[in-house]
């Protein structure tokens, strides 16, 4: 036998072992998806053996290329490939696949094996999270590479589905690819013309190749998922344009290999059964019948990555050492926003709105500290979905990100929040930008399955609503939120901040800089607010809103969620008035008229359920005590969960029903926003 014929023989060993172990792990699962990883394995080794700078022995390296798996429910395809290319995961672990506390969950997830770069699994994520990490590649290159010294230059690849390409996110990240012009983004479309109902012919007519085109995109055509030589043909091909990303249109045929499934949708979703694995292991020559073996010599060749990812990481290590010795305090730099670390003395820069002294909505508000924040944060990069002067989420005088101006700092999404949602998180992921994006609250429900997955990531993704309540007017409830508030509130590890005024949207923003294990949104008025006279604010001396003349509490308050806005003037209180956002100064005027009515009123500004929920039961019974059961919220949004707060006997000023079109001070009075109905509404428990 020749050398080649030898090669050849190894290479096919080492991509069949692909298959196997996909086999084997969801037949002992007795759930998964075995097809596409079965068909998709001869690209995998090309891409992993060939073309991927990556050292499975370390991970995190950051001059790495990206590999995401956007076919998610393949999952065993890049768990197999981890494995065997020497990343730690061990055999145990593929053979407990979905199994409880071992980490081959059943779709990637992100922090739990080396190597998944990104949680995906629903469809057209990961995608998507792949053009954030272009762009975060373009961005850093640009800030940071010198002449000599391209320190980041690297690819990202993902994998993905007839299903990825038919959700609408990819259709938005997809022309936001192509018109960034990223050139080192490389998509493998999957065609096997199989969908989990039958063929994709019963939903699709979709050319995608003509498609992304159309997008802007370069496209390679693969006839055959087993032709070695063509894929390594069409990913060198894809590396050499530098002016468009790349859609490499695979031809596969899904379970290749099994006699009885091969090209079937039956393959897609379940187990191939006992039989037909032992048949298709006879089908491939495999050596072995046994479940999850791996041919010595195979498992040899595949572990040839160690070493080769130790000679890129070693040769990327000393280009790092030889920039770093000719522009240290850059190096210093590059390494601490990659880590993740915001830069010293960052919060000089944030505006103190303590000494405001005119109303302003909490929109404008936050475009100011934004301003500060990029002022001290120099990987700070925001958008918006085209609304940028209504979100104030520009950055004054800074460039739009775009491929003439790659290291811009304005984000253009265009109207398409799913895709910005999934984007920022991509940059996240990558590392190295802080982003935050702007939208109409009524929107997050665009973009929710993207927020969803930055707080499963625990990703520090910031989004800013604006318009969030029916105080955006005229517009009418198809722009008015009633759920949305409840909504995102229900998603674990989203931190929600609904800010009062000026201080307490500079606190918002403090708050949201410090985390950095998951995502936040600031909830923002369209509407000016009324000023606080808060005891270190400028309105203290005169014309801020107070409760017997006595100065409010800091908004230092908000970084434990809800607060003490204003003590009942005995201490002890009869009422307690609860609110958030625009609606705080509503509910101090009415404690106002309460007090003068002879009714201790204490107020609570409660911008932010996750943090106060978070605090320690003794401070959350000093703010609302067992005894006081005359508990009032008002929130201009659906009364949903605030029981939790006001508990079965309190009573909620709040937005069951959709909005409607008129003028804002005409919906609230309508609505009941009012200083009367919140006083008649507190009165109505007291008597009750």
């Amino acid at each position: 036998m020749s050398t080649t014929e030898q090669v050849s023989s190894t290479e096919q060993l080492a991509i069949d072992a692909v298959r196997v172990l996909s086999m084997d792990a969801v037949q002992q699962a007795n759930s998964g998806h075995p097809g596409t990883p079965m068909a998709l394995a001869p690209v995998g080794y090309v891409l992993f053996h060939r073309h991927l700078r990556h050292d499975p022995q370390d991970p995190g390296w950051l001059g790495r290329d990206r590999f995401i798996l956007s076919v998610g429910h393949a999952s065993m395809l890049i768990y197999s490939l981890l494995h065997l290319s020497g990343y730690e995961l061990s055999n145990e672990d593929i053979r407990n696949f979905r199994q409880w506390g071992s980490p081959t969950a059943g779709h990637p997830e992100y922090g739990h094996v080396p190597g998944v770069e990104t949680t995906t699994g629903p469809l057209g994520q990961g995608v998507a999270n792949s053009v954030g990490f272009a762009l975060a590649e373009r961005w850093l290159a640009h800030r940071f590479n010198r002449p000599g010294h391209e320190i980041v230059d690297h690819f990202t690849y993902a994998f993905c589905s007839d299903g990825d390409l038919m959700e609408g996110i990819s259709h938005e990240a997809a022309a936001i690819a192509g018109h960034q012009k990223l050139g080192k983004l490389i998509w493998v479309f999957d065609d096997n013309h199989i969908t989990i109902e039958g063929g994709t012919d019963l939903s699709s007519s979709t050319d995608q190749g003509r498609r992304f085109e159309g997008y802007g995109w370069h496209v390679v055509n693969v006839h055959d998922g087993n032709d070695l030589e063509a894929i390594d043909l069409a990913f060198r091909e894809a590396k050499e344009e530098t002016g468009r990303p790349t859609l490499i249109v695979l031809r596969t045929t899904i379970a290749y290999g099994s006699p009885g499934k091969a090209g079937s949708a039956s393959a897609h979703g379940a187990p191939l059964g006992v039989d037909e694995i032992e048949a298709t292991k006879k089908n491939l020559g495999y050596p072995s019948l046994e479940p999850f073996h791996v041919d010595d010599g195979a498992l040899e060749h595949w572990r040839e990555c160690v070493a080769k990812g130790q000679r890129i990481h070693e040769a990327w290590e000393a280009r790092f050492s030889a920039y770093r010795a000719e522009h240290t305090d850059l190096a210093a730099e590059y390494q601490r926003v990659l880590q993740g670390g915001l830069p010293q003395g960052w919060e000089a820069h944030v505006p103190d709105l303590a000494v405001a002294d005119k109303p302003a909505a909490t929109r404008a508000w936050s475009g100011k500290v934004i301003q500060g924040l990029a002022a001290g944060i120099p990987e700070l990069v925001g958008g918006s979905a085209d609304l940028g002067g209504s979100n104030k989420t520009d950055i004054d005088g800074a460039a739009s990100l775009l491929p003439e101006t790659p290291s811009g700092r304005v984000v253009h999404y265009g109207v398409r929040e799913h895709a910005m949602g999934s984007i920022m998180n991509g940059m996240t992921l990558h590392g190295g930008i802080r982003p935050y994006g702007g939208t109409f609250l009524i929107f997050s429900d665009y973009m929710r399955p993207a927020i969803r997955l930055a707080a499963l990531m625990e990703q520090p993704v910031t989004y800013v609503f604006s318009h969030d309540s029916i105080g955006l007017g005229e517009d009418g409830p198809t722009h008015q939120p009633v759920e949305q508030m409840a909504a995102l509130r229900a998603i674990p590890n989203l931190m929600d901040l609904r800010p009062g005024d000026g201080p307490e949207t500079e606190m918002a923003w403090r708050v949201v800089m410090e985390r950095t294990d998951g995502p936040a949104f600031l909830a923002l008025s369209r509407q000016s607010v009324p000023l606080l006279a808060r005891e270190d604010s400028a309105a203290e001396s005169g014309g801020g809103l107070s409760v017997g003349g006595r100065p409010l509490a800091s908004a230092d308050g908000l970084r434990r969620g809800a607060y003490v806005l204003s003590e009942a003037s005995t201490g002890e209180p009869d009422v307690i008035l609860i609110a958030s956002g625009s609606e705080l100064g509503l509910a101090v005027e009415a404690a106002e008229v309460l007090e003068r009515d002879g009714i201790p009123t204490r107020v609570v500004s409660m911008p932010s359920w996750f943090l106060f929920q978070s605090q320690d039961a003794a401070y959350r019974d000093a703010v609302f005590p067992d005894g006081v059961h005359a508990r009032v919220s008002v929130e201009a949004a659906s009364s949903f969960g605030w029981h939790r707060w006001v508990g079965d006997q309190g009573a909620c000023v709040a937005l069951d029903h959709f909005g409607a079109s008129a003028p804002a001070e005409v919906l609230f009075q309508e609505f009941g926003f009012s200083v009367e109905n919140v006083v008649s509404t507190a009165k109505g428990l007291l008597e009750s």
